[in-house]
């Protein structure tokens, strides 16, 4: 029979020898993965990415690489379906604020039903929630009735809303501050939400420094001013990060316009006012700022600085202008940042609502009613040492059971090779989508040694069960009936593991995302693959 011929026949096994080779070389060949060049962020399926381990494109989570984890709660309590009475959010949190002893007007926040689009969160009804760490429900409820809103109920915990809010800042934070590989993303136990925040190659310390620290956000006017006949512009700051009342997600009106709604204190009002007055940035007729064409031949520009570096320019509107001019604004101490209008603005508007927000988590975190684990550099090389001799013995194990149970190098072998092989197709996917590998993966991965083996042992019983087979139709007969079974047996598993698979449950995802892939793995190339081994060991030519 000629090559070509002996290929087309056994191509589930030239699949499988394709499917290993590509792996080897997302395993081994330099710059291969998913936005390789350093670690990144995944806040979906995985945990934190570490730095490439050296030899191999592999990344390991945290506990396999030192760092620290933290998993708490946001502190507060929400009321639903609250009734504003026709008022704005701005004048229902400060009336609410003045009920409660001891808490800021910060502390509250009001918001009115509406699709709040940092992780596109819709709210059905008017929510009014306190953001303090000792806040209760009847406290809550009892300013709400002295302020006279009607509500629902109050309950513990903070909506939606913030918690995505948080998540982006705090994401915001981990990348601002260099931390490779930092990962923020939001999980559920016990019908609780926390919010689980994982930082390779950090201690506890570091990690919780930097999420609640605040950063330095503020609102400066670029203006222009004479000094010796000469014109120079300077940067005269208007809002600081501790005057502003709130800052609203970003929104998008029925025209398709992208804006961010911000609302200053009242006590700051006059004095924002007066310097976007003096500075001219609030001209009769309004501003147009070309700060990003042209810093050095522009009008008056509003600027959002952060830590000292510009990161967005806008001009006035002509009406916020006049009303400014007027001395009306500080009544009514609101205005929107206009970004323009389709999906580049509307992302444009996101960024400036977390730049605003940068360093000020909408609630603060409650530590206390969290856990906290941090894994040293050395204790994550002892966890790879170990998870690397526990994969050898299941390997050695799993080989010694079927080499005394069937007792034929040309049973056995093919069946070892075959298991391990699904190891290493599962690994070179790590590899190329940079999954970082930690306790659970490992465990998936020795569960897919053992179902894997479980169905090799199902084809060479059925195909042997009535004692040597000669007959090419025969076998294919045997096997098909096997791979019935084996089918059946995946179809179980996948079934099974889809729920840990796409909820957000911590490590068990990890472990089942990679059990279903190497059952697919193994029901689509290895067990075939093995079939044709057996049927060309076991058959004549």
């Amino acid at each position: 029979m000629s090559a070509w011929g002996s290929a087309k026949e056994n191509w589930r096994v030239v699949l499988l020898v394709a499917m290993l080779v590509l792996s080897t070389v997302f395993l081994f060949a330099p710059g291969i993965g998913a936005g390789s060049g350093g670690g990144t962020t995944n806040g979906t399926t995985g945990g934190p990415v570490a730095e490439s381990s050296g030899v191999t494109n592999l990344q390991y989570g945290l506990e396999l690489s030192g760092g620290t984890r933290i998993r708490a709660p946001l502190a507060g309590v929400h009321a639903t379906d609250v009734d504003f009475g026709g008022q704005n959010a701005s004048t229902v949190e400060s009336r609410v604020a003045a009920e409660l002893s001891g808490v800021d007007v910060t502390d509250v926040t009001a918001r009115p039903p509406g699709t709040y689009t940092q992780q596109d969160v819709t709210q059905q009804t008017a929510t009014v929630e306190l953001t303090t760490e000792d806040a209760t429900t009847d406290e809550l409820a009892g300013a709400l009735d002295a302020a006279g809103y009607g509500y629902e109920a109050v309950q513990e915990g903070v909506t939606d809303v913030t918690i995505q809010q948080a998540v982006v800042v705090l994401r915001s934070k981990v990348n601002e501050a260099g931390l490779s590989g930092g990962s923020v993303r939001t999980v559920e136990s016990g019908g609780e939400n926390f919010v689980l925040i994982e930082v390779p190659n950090e201690d506890r310390s570091e990690v919780v420094d930097l999420v609640d620290s605040r950063g330095t956000v503020r609102i400066v006017v670029y203006h222009p001013v004479q000094q010796n006949n000469t014109t120079t512009y300077v940067n005269t700051t208007a809002i600081t990060q501790e005057q502003f009342q709130s800052v609203g997600t970003a929104r998008q009106d029925d025209s398709g316009g992208a804006f961010v709604s911000v609302a200053v204190r009242e006590e700051a009002a006059p004095s924002v006012q007066r310097t976007f007055v003096d500075t001219n940035v609030a001209q009769p007729g309004g501003s147009d700022c070309r700060y990003e064409s042209n810093p050095q031949s522009t009008e008056p520009c509003i600027l959002v600085v952060r830590d000292g570096a510009v990161v967005s320019s806008f001009g006035m509107d002509g009406g916020l202008a006049n009303s400014m001019q007027s001395g009306e604004w500080a009544n009514n101490p609101t205005f929107i940042l206009t970004t323009g209008s389709g999906q580049a603005a509307f992302e444009r508007a996101q960024e400036v609502s977390v730049d605003l927000r940068a360093g000020a988590l909408p609630a603060p975190l409650a530590l206390d009613e969290g856990t906290t684990t941090t894994v040293t550099a050395s204790q994550g090389e002892s966890f790879r040492t170990d998870s690397l001799i526990i994969g050898l013995l299941a390997v050695l194990t799993v080989a010694g059971v079927v080499f005394l149970r069937y007792g034929r190098p040309q049973v056995a072998a093919p069946m070892v090779v075959t298991a391990l092989s699904e190891v290493v197709v599962l690994l070179g996917f790590a590899a190329f989508i940079r999954y970082p590998l930690d306790l659970s993966v490992i465990a998936g991965f020795i569960a897919v040694i053992g179902t894997g083996v479980d169905d090799l042992v199902i084809i060479a019983d059925e195909v042997m069960s009535e004692g040597d087979v000669n007959s090419r139709r025969v076998f294919e007969s045997r096997f098909r009936k096997a791979f019935w079974v084996i089918g059946a047996a995946a179809a179980t598993t996948i079934i099974a593991m889809s729920p840990l698979a796409v909820l957000s449950l911590g490590d068990l995802q990890g472990f089942a995302i990679f059990t279903i892939l190497g059952v697919l793995v193994g029901v689509l190339i290895t067990r075939p693959a093995y079939g044709d081994i057996l049927r060309a060991l076991l058959t004549d030519r």
